[in-house]
């Protein structure tokens, strides 16, 4: 019973830090250490080696300018995976939607630290091409339409903190094979307001994906749309833009700010 006491107590204090950063909005970035052992009443040093474990699997994330922490895409990953979180109850006939207005397969999907994680499937009316086994499978975001959209609103010292040393394969057709070449893919989805990859995951395969956006504008998930290749490759950008157009409309219905919407802009 002691070391249960003893390891419910550090949860317990684990999310006191995580609950002090959930009360910063998003666009307002993160909290220092100095700050967070203020509000939670502990030493610094104590909260200093308490976020580096945090950090360590993908609970916060360490700003590498400001050096402020905030709420790490493993946070938002379990929330995805929650029975009750409002993304998986809106989504479904959205979803269901666009797999019948293009008879593939569709899926959600979030961020998980180097790596996308789907969270919810639904297949294609008319085959079975892709329709199973990928919810709760961690495939990778640099060479995956669904990672390079999840990043879409990151800046370039985040990719290259995140990403440096990684390992960059992928199918034939990857182009990402470092941080900068992930980074151009990322402003091309950005211009286009969803990202296309050709063989860029694995032999055979092509797919289209675009951003899900909360009430804050913020990033939560990807619609993603994965197709053969020898069936659909001619009409790949019609994916993507029927995918654009189902991820807005799940946006909306999440409450996204009209502005989020726009397309920015970013070096080619």
């Amino acid at each position: 019973m002691p070391d249960v006491a003893r390891r419910a107590g550090g949860l317990a204090r684990d999310l006191d830090l995580l609950r002090a950063l959930a009360t910063v909005p998003p666009d307002q970035g993160g909290l220092g250490v100095m700050r967070l052992a203020e509000i939670v009443g502990r030493d610094k040093s104590q909260v200093s080696r308490a976020m580096r474990a945090l950090e360590a699997v993908g609970l916060v994330e360490r700003d590498v300018r400001t050096l402020e922490y905030r709420l790490g895409t493993e946070v938002f990953a379990l929330a995805a995976k929650a029975g009750p979180n409002r993304l998986l109850r809106t989504a479904p006939p959205h979803m269901q939607a666009l797999a019948q207005q293009l008879d593939e397969t569709v899926h959600l999907c979030v961020l998980a630290g180097t790596g996308v994680l789907t969270v919810a499937s639904v297949p294609a009316p008319s085959h079975s091409f892709r329709a199973t086994g990928w919810e709760g499978r961690v495939v990778p975001a640099h060479c995956t339409s669904a990672g390079r959209v999840l990043l879409m609103d990151a800046e370039l010292p985040f990719i290259e903190q995140r990403f440096a040393g990684g390992d960059f394969s992928g199918g034939p057709g990857n182009r990402t094979t470092d941080p900068a070449s992930l980074w151009s893919e990322i402003c091309a989805a950005r211009r286009r307001g969803y990202a296309l990859v050709d063989e860029d995951f694995e032999p055979g395969l092509i797919g289209a994906s675009a951003p899900v956006r909360d009430h804050h504008g913020r990033i939560v998930a990807a619609v993603n749309v994965s197709a053969s290749k020898e069936r659909s490759h001619a009409r790949l950008r019609a994916m993507g833009e029927a995918t654009a157009l189902a991820a807005r409309r799940l946006s909306e219905a999440l409450g996204m700010p009209p502005a989020a919407d726009r397309p920015a802009t970013g070096p080619t």
